[in-house]
This record gives structure tokens, C-alpha cells and sequence, in this order.
């Protein structure tokens, strides 16, 4: 449940030509009685696409199918790149890679579509001086973020490849070097170094072993929730060193599930995977010398933090000789970024930045990593100021200075160069479900973003060139994306990279959903909603209602991002308006709300959905006869402990691979927020979807899952099961054979389709 953000799909944003405000009465919910002011803003997006079908009134146009949702041709087009100067970018198409240079507007092929093919190859990895190329092959899907592949090296002046290679198959992990072609590979759960792709392959560390002690790539756990990636290994700037950790899981239990596959006997997958309260990953820093493999020196822990269970958060190379290194405790909420210089065979503390949170943890999910600034002797890092919002503070010795400041949080830093911090903020327009980059100099801020393309763009986004004299913008939203190539030198556009007039033209004669954004006031807070209507929208008609829900700590439902997904289908076809709402607990707004579920998961977050839906309801053109919600994963355990709550308010619902019981989930994620169960009882045992079994009765339940989830375990979903079933509640069920989390391939287009018939039963 990385940042529990998988598939919590959204709606396509369109555009809302009323206002309305409207009072209402006190509203009650589960753990208490709060006075529920309400105020509906609507927000005009003038996209006049949308709207053809209202105004133009044209019964030729047809709905949006459930076939058009599966259909990747009815989707927005990205611009994808890769930034190899600070002018020239790489670009794949029709199976070759091109060379852009954006000063004088020339491109070339720079590796054909003959060399993919003469090794079945799907993607590359480029050396940092450009002279060689590793093809990859033979992807074999692990984890959310851990595969094998097999890495072919290619030298471009020569334009021959390495043959025969002393790279093995099913290589875990694979980094060239930030400079020259030096290269590190994970080979069996230990770290190897080439110092050139010619080189003999040298063996660092010999005692990997799977599921046990692993070398330079992450295990389950820290992949999942901490490093949220395969790797686990960090070169040095100038390739002189290698960090890599090393993952002891000899004392973690293991998961098991059965993978049924097409033997005559199944196998059983084992995972080592730790749940709240039970042993963890031990974890040791390590960096070896690239030049002598045998010179390997461990980077040690804080003694402050040596004696309790802590974890590693981040890796961060300052220079060849210094290294950044961010400690975190098993209790989430005490921090020690240390920076450690090398004294001959020693790393030695120089400088720490000590963090605490007192009123829940640090960061948003894993802590941010510190940027380092032109000169390498400070940092800039985002943290929490005074207020409890994010900001950018500057670190100098060990002592920081908030650079940001303002009621709005910085999402993440996105450049630093000798006089400029470029950032991503949700700042303009007071949007906190909108993005913009900004870049701060000592003479002021500026917004990058904010004004170009008008009402079309509110969720912008930056990837700078080296030295940031150009970026590609990308803009996802409200109105259709749009991807341009900007000149920061002067912040001009050079050029539309893809303006998605195509997907315009697609669209044109569809009747497409529109969207209304607004704000519903619960506990003091502002918290937006967003919903999808149908085509040709009347506020004097009765409408059924799907809640479209994630609420996990610090999610996002209702943003600016423009999306085709099953909700357009829902709207345009079955004339259902489908809205998501972010109640306490979400994200991007401060650590106040953001906070307010901590040690208490299954509250809050869970009665907002019931308040907001009593609330959509009260706006007049709901058929409060026909509500629903849905969700997957945390959004699962959200659906299926509002539909337990006995509120009377939902009629049926979808829970996709859901929670049932906290202490079935992982140790990082789950004891971030809800502390150890030793140390939190009450809420652990009160927080469980099985406990509120009986009140099933009055509801229509769909469960989905598949057997061979690695995130949220198939047991969650047989325990609620188990409960109905004692509890004597008829309920549908669907499990998807050896499918994970994501539940992808056919099942995909299957759990949608299924949903979509239990919905319109539910409906009928």
C-alpha cells in the first residue's frame, strides 16, 4: 500500500458554469455530534469541449461505453524524455531513440530499432558520458517495484555489443555511474562492481540469500513503504564509492499463499514480511571502494538510535567523501539526518539535523530527502514549520531557516542550482488539489506556471534540463494535458511537445461527464470534494451516487488532474455522478488535519465519507435511495467499515482488496500511524472491519481479491468473509487466481466490468 495509492483513480476534471451556497443543519456521525456548516463552491473550468452536448444539444453524440474505458487510444497522450544535458534530451519512438537538441531544434537517431530488436530488448540505460548502453531484456515482474531483467552492453562508438557478457540473467538491480562508465549490478541478493563494461565483474558481498539477507536492493517492506523503489544501492558522485545496504531478515515472520499456476500441485509463495509488533529487517549501511572491492567500511548508526529498532530512510551522497544519511526510529516520529565524512577507513559524524514530530509522524509517508546546494556545504529540506506545513527550510551547520512560509504546503523540491530552488507547491488560487512550480531566488519567489494556459491548467508540473535552462511542462489538468518544451532562460514556450488535439478530436463527438469541485466545512476544516455529472447535468432531476473513496492518511482525491477512467463510463452512460471527497486525515493541507487519524485509524476518515455523502443528498439532486460507495485497498477498508457503520445512508458497495484488521498489515505503514498494538490496543482492536459484521444485513456487499496479493494478503479478505458468513449476511464475492494487488491482465478489465454489473443491480 505504498503511499496506499495504488489505482485510487479519479475523475476527469470538466467544467461547471453555476454557483450555489448552500446551509445546512447539524449533521451526526459515528463518535460524536459536530455542527456541519456547509458551503458548496463551484469552480468554471471554460473547457468548451465538455460542453458541446449541453449546448449544442446534438443526439447524434454517443456516450462514453464501458469498452471505451479499456481503450488506450481514448486516453490523453504523455510526452515522455530523458534530459541528457542542459539542452539535448532522449526520445523513444516507433522502436528507436532519437537525440533532440532543443537550441537548434535538430534531432537524430541516436540507437536504431534494429539493436532493441536483435535483443528482444524493452528498455535502456545509458552511461553518464554517453559511450555505452545496457539493453534490457527478459523484465520479470517481482513487487510493486522489484524485477529481474537481463542487461546487454552495448559500446556506441564501436557499435558492437560486449559478447560474451559476465552479467548473468535475472540481474535485481543495475546502475551505471553518475560519471564516466563504471557500473554496479545486484546478481543473487549480493552487489557487484564492473569498473568498465569490459572489466571483469569483481563480487562485494557473498552473503545474500533470498528471503533472508539482501545486498544492495531492498526487501518487501522497506521497497514498499520506505524506499518506495527496487533500489538499495547509491553511487558516489565521481563513481570513487558505492553505498549499499543490507537487509537482515532472519528474525522477520513470513507470509505464505498459495500459487496455484498450471502444475498438478500448487506451490506456496513465503515472504518475509513483518507485521505491527513483530520483528523487523535489520538493516547496515555499507560503502565499498569501486577501485578496491575488499575496502568496505560500515557506515554506523547514531548512538542515540543504536540501542532502540530504527530504520533506515534515506541515502544521499554529498561529494565522493561525504554522505547524508537519514535515521528513523521504529515509532515514527523522531529523525536524525547525519551527514559523516570519510577519515581514512572511517565514516565520522560531522553534522546532524535532529526532527521530532509531537503530534504525529515526520514526513508524509517515508521522510524527503535532503538537496544538497550548488556549493555542498548546506542542504535544502522539507519539513514541517511552526504552523504544521510543509515548507522548505535551508540547513547550514546543522541549524535550519524556513525559506517558504504561507497557510499551503511545497510538495516536493524539483531542482536546486547555484542561485535558484525550483519547487512544486499547491499555493496558487488556494487549490490545495493544485499543483504549480515556483522557483525562489534571494530577490523573491516566482511562479513558473501559474498563468500559463489559463483556466486549462491548475496541476502543472516541471523536469528540468542539467542546469535548468530548460524544462519540459507538463500540464494534467483540469482541462485536457497539455506538454510543452519552455525556454527558462526567459520562460518562454518553444514549442507544444503534445497538445492532445487528437484526443480532442476523439472526444468531440462523445458526450463526455463534467465536473463540479467544491467544499463541505467539518470540525473547522475546509475539505473538497469533486464530482463527476452526467452529460447534459439538471439539478432538478434525482441522480444515484457512487462515492469513489481512498481517505488514507495524507491521500488526495480531490485534485485537478484530468482522467478517463470508469467514473467517465459511470457518468455519461449510467447517468451516476461519481464523487470522491477528502476528509480528515487527507493530505496537503497541513499536519493539523493530516494528523487528526493518528493512533486512530478507522474514525474519522471514515465518518467523513458518511457526512459528505449526507450532504451531497441534501444538495437536491441526489436519489437518496440509491447511494453507493467503492474502494480499493485503504479505500476498501474505508468502504466496507462505512458500509458496517449501520448509518443507513449507503445502499450497497465494492470493496477491492481491503484491510480487515490493522495487525494484518505491514509494520512500517501501519505502526506510522498507529503506534506498536502494545502500545495502542484500543484502537487496533476497535478499528476492524469483522466487529461490525452484523450490521452487513442491511446492505449490498461486493468483496474483491486476489489470491496471490503480497501487499494486502488474501487473509484480510477470507477474515471478513469468515465474519459475514458467522453473522449469516449474504454477500458477493469475487478472487482473482494468482492475481497481486493491482489485479492486472484480464482480471483488470474483469473486476470493472463485474463492478459494473453488481452497481447497476444495486441500481436497478
Amino acid at each position: 500500500m505504498s503511499h496506499m495509492s495504488l489505482l485510487c483513480w479519479s475523475f476527469c476534471a470538466a467544467a461547471c458554469d453555476c454557483c450555489v451556497c448552500v446551509q445546512v443543519s447539524v449533521g451526526k456521525v459515528l463518535l460524536g455530534v459536530f455542527g456541519v456548516a456547509v458551503v458548496v463552491i463551484l469552480i468554471a473550468v471554460p473547457t468548451a469541449i465538455y460542453l458541446k452536448d449541453e449546448q449544442g444539444g446534438n443526439k447524434n453524440h454517443r456516450a462514453f461505453t464501458l469498452e471505451d474505458v479499456f481503450n488506450s487510444s481514448l486516453k490523453p497522450k504523455s510526452y515522455s524524455l530523458m534530459w541528457i544535458s542542459d539542452n539535448e534530451y532522449l526520445r523513444k519512438s516507433e522502436g528507436s531513440v532519437y537525440l533532440h537538441d532543443v537550441l537548434t531544434g535538430k534531432s537524430e537517431e541516436f540507437l536504431s530499432k534494429d539493436k532493441f530488436n536483435e535483443k528482444n530488448a524493452y528498455d535502456y540505460q545509458l552511461s553518464a558520458d554517453h559511450k555505452y548502453v545496457a539493453f534490457m531484456s527478459n523484465h520479470s515482474k517481482l513487487w510493486r517495484h522489484s524485477f529481474t531483467a537481463s542487461y546487454s552492453l552495448y559500446d556506441r562508438l564501436l557499435e558492437t555489443f560486449f559478447t560474451p557478457s559476465d552479467i548473468p540473467d535475472e540481474v535485481q538491480y543495475f546502475a551505471w555511474a553518475p560519471q564516466g562508465h563504471k557500473l554496479a549490478f545486484v546478481w543473487g541478493n549480493n552487489v557487484y562492481i564492473k569498473t568498465s563494461p569490459g572489466s571483469a565483474r569483481q563480487q562485494v558481498t557473498f552473503n545474500g540469500e533470498d528471503n533472508w539477507l539482501l545486498n544492495g536492493i531492498p526487501d518487501w517492506v522497506y521497497e514498499e513503504e520506505m524506499f518506495s523503489t527496487n533500489q538499495g544501492l547509491w553511487w558516489s558522485p565521481g563513481g570513487k564509492h558505492v553505498a549499499y545496504a543490507e537487509f537482515n531478515d532472519t528474525e522477520v515472520h513470513n507470509i505464505e499463499y498459495t500459487w496455484y499456476g498450471e502444475k498438478q500441485y500448487p506451490s506456496t509463495v513465503s515472504i518475509a514480511y513483518p507485521k505491527p509488533g513483530t520483528p523487523n529487517p535489520v538493516v547496515k549501511l555499507f560503502v565499498v571502494n569501486t577501485d578496491n572491492v575488499t575496502e568496505i567500511t560500515e557506515v554506523l548508526v547514531p548512538a542515540s538510535f543504536s540501542t532502540s529498532e530504527h530504520y533506515l530512510a534515506t541515502v544521499t551522497w554529498v561529494t565522493d567523501t561525504r554522505i547524508a544519511v537519514q535515521w528513523l526510529k521504529r515509532v515514527q516520529n523522531h529523525l536524525i539526518l547525519q551527514i559523516y565524512s570519510l577519515s581514512g577507513s572511517r565514516w565520522d559524524p560531522v553534522e546532524n539535523l535532529e526532527l521530532t514530530s509531537s503530534t504525529g509522524w515526520i514526513g508524509r509517508f517515508s521522510p524527503p530527502e535532503p538537496v544538497f546546494a550548488a556549493d555542498k556545504n548546506s542542504y535544502y529540506l522539507l519539513m514541517s514549520d511552526p504552523k504544521g506545513y510543509k515548507h522548505i527550510h535551508h540547513v547550514e551547520g546543522g541549524k535550519a531557516t524556513q525559506l517558504t512560509t504561507g497557510d499551503w504546503e511545497v510538495i516536493n523540491i524539483v531542482k536546486v542550482t547555484a542561485d535558484s530552488v525550483y519547487y512544486s507547491s499547491n499555493e496558487d488560487g488556494n487549490r490545495p488539489g493544485g499543483r504549480n512550480v515556483y522557483r525562489w531566488t534571494k530577490q523573491g519567489t516566482t511562479c513558473l506556471t501559474c498563468s500559463l494556459h489559463g483556466e486549462r491548467c491548475h496541476y502543472n508540473s516541471a523536469y528540468f534540463s542539467h542546469d535548468a535552462s530548460f524544462y519540459r511542462m507538463s500540464c494534467s489538468g483540469p482541462g485536457i494535458p497539455y506538454h510543452s518544451l519552455m525556454d527558462n532562460r526567459n520562460n518562454t514556450e518553444k514549442e507544444a511537445l503534445e497538445d492532445n488535439k487528437a484526443f480532442s478530436d476523439l472526444i468531440s463527438d462523445i458526450k463526455m461527464p463534467t465536473m463540479r469541485r467544491g467544499i463541505i466545512k467539518i470540525g473547522g476544516y475546509n475539505l473538497w470534494y469533486q464530482m463527476f455529472l452526467p452529460p447534459g447535468f439538471d439539478e432538478s432531476k434525482k441522480y444515484p451516487l457512487l462515492i469513489d473513496v481512498y481517505a488514507g492518511p495524507c491521500s488526495q482525491k480531490a485534485d485537478y488532474v484530468y482522467r478517463v477512467s470508469w467514473a467517465t463510463y459511470l457518468a455519461s452512460t449510467e447517468k451516476i455522478i461519481v464523487a470522491s471527497f477528502d476528509g480528515r486525515g487527507s493530505g496537503f493541507q497541513g499536519d493539523k488535519l493530516m494528523h487528526e487519524i493518528y493512533k486512530r485509524l478507522g474514525t474519522f476518515e471514515v465518518e467523513d465519507q458518511i457526512t459528505a455523502a449526507k450532504q451531497f443528498i441534501k444538495m437536491g439532486f441526489i436519489d437518496k435511495d440509491r447511494v453507493a460507495i467503492w474502494g480499493w485497498s485503504y479505500g476498501g477498508y474505508v468502504t466496507s467499515m462505512v458500509l458496517g457503520s449501520g448509518s443507513g445512508v449507503f445502499k450497497c458497495g465494492m470493496a477491492v482488496a481491503p484491510v480487515s484488521k490493522w495487525i494484518y498489515y505491514d509494520s512500517i505503514y501501519t505502526e506510522r500511524y498507529m503506534m506498536e498494538p502494545s502500545e495502542n490496543p484500543d484502537f487496533y482492536a476497535n478499528s476492524t472491519v469483522t466487529a461490525r459484521a452484523k450490521n452487513f444485513h442491511s446492505v449490498q456487499y461486493l468483496l474483491v481479491h486476489g489470491t496471490a496479493d503480497d501487499n494486502v494478503h488474501f487473509q484480510q479478505a477470507a477474515e471478513i468473509s469468515e465474519a459475514l458468513v458467522d453473522e449469516q449476511v449474504d454477500f458477493e464475492a469475487m478472487w482473482y487466481t494468482d492475481k497481486d494487488h493491482g489485479l492486472g491482465d484480464s482480471a483488470y478489465q474483469h473486476v470493472y466490468t463485474h463492478m459494473t454489473h453488481f452497481l447497476q443491480r444495486c441500481f436497478a
